[in-house]
């Protein structure tokens, strides 16, 4: 088990080159607004979960 969590294990020098990677495809002015398209990404499916779950529990009432 442990030789399948070992690879998902970052350092910090995994982390800093996998900013500066980041940094480099996409410049320090286009990060702002990819950040706010995932936020916005993930607020959206929050939203679509908790409406699932209303209806579930709605279905089960009756």
């Amino acid at each position: 088990m442990d030789l399948f969590i070992l690879p998902l294990a970052f350092g910090p020098m995994q982390i800093v080159l996998v900013v500066v990677v980041v940094l480099l495809l996409f410049g320090g002015k286009k990060i702002p607004e990819l950040m706010k398209g995932l936020g916005g990404g993930i607020k959206e499916f929050k939203k679509a979960s908790q409406e699932e779950d209303a209806e579930k529990k709605d279905e089960e009432k009756k």
